[in-house]
């Protein structure tokens, strides 16, 4: 592996990482809507300011979501804009996998 892949590669772990939260993957789908205000996600995830604040500064700082402060408030979008389709794929495969398990255990 030459060091550009490396660096590609080591970048790449970085984003899977951020999204290795359910908190933040939680995030990142309901940003895959529409921007949202970080007040928002404090109530939707039942956790403090802070605690959502720094899930958000994680996404962030993998290059997943930018954010527009507008007065008192910190909007955030999506910046990454294929994960909502990568997401999307990996729920499709999971619950695939869940119907076959399902399949395999009533038949035993």
């Amino acid at each position: 592996m030459n060091e550009q892949q490396r660096h590609l590669i080591e970048a790449k772990t970085r984003v899977l990482k951020a999204l290795a939260h359910p908190t933040r993957l939680y995030i990142v789908e309901e940003l895959a809507q529409g921007e949202k205000c970080v007040c928002e996600f404090v109530d939707a995830v039942k956790a403090d300011f802070s605690t959502v604040s720094k899930h958000l500064l994680v996404l962030k700082n993998a290059g997943l979501v930018e954010d527009d402060k507008r007065g008192q408030q910190v909007f955030y979008r999506l910046r990454m804009r294929c994960l909502p389709s990568f997401i999307n794929c990996i729920g499709v495969a999971v619950a695939a996998d869940a119907r076959m398990k399902s399949m395999q255990i009533n038949q035993d």
